[in-house]
């Protein structure tokens, strides 16, 4: 079955870290540009980062620059997103997706790069992330 399996969720105080997997089953990632969307409670989906299939060039939205961290294990067909220093607002559902192109489907929109949600070859069901103390 050819799919994307998010992991690694779950309750942490303000302060605390997580690392989320990302990995596929059915088919490898080697060829694909990976990225994470979030989607908080009463928000809109949002691209929180992203990771090319050619040279492993990155993307993090502002709100977690330098806090998140993305990687990619080709050999476990796997992608992290590795989060630090996590807040509230850090709360949502992460989900994967995978395109396969060789960089990241960046958008612009008022100078700022965003990333894109759609044309994805595959979309994981997600996992919670709750930052609460």
């Amino acid at each position: 079955q050819v799919q994307l399996v998010e992991s690694g969720g779950g309750l942490v105080q303000p302060g605390g870290s997580l690392r989320l997997s990302c990995t596929a089953s059915g088919f490898t990632l080697d060829n694909y540009a990976i990225g994470w969307f979030r989607q908080g409670p009463g928000k809109e989906r949002e691209g929180v980062s992203c990771i090319s299939s050619s040279d492993g060039s990155t993307y993090y939205r502002d709100s977690v620059q330098g806090r998140f961290t993305i990687s990619r294990d080709n050999a476990k067909n796997t992608v992290y997103l590795q989060m630090n220093s996590l807040k509230p607002e850090d709360t949502a559902v992460y989900s994967c997706a995978a395109w396969s192109m060789r960089w990241c489907p960046l958008g612009q929109y008022s100078g700022r790069y965003y990333l894109k949600h759609d044309d994805m070859d595959y979309w994981g069901k997600g996992t919670l992330v709750t930052v609460s103390s």
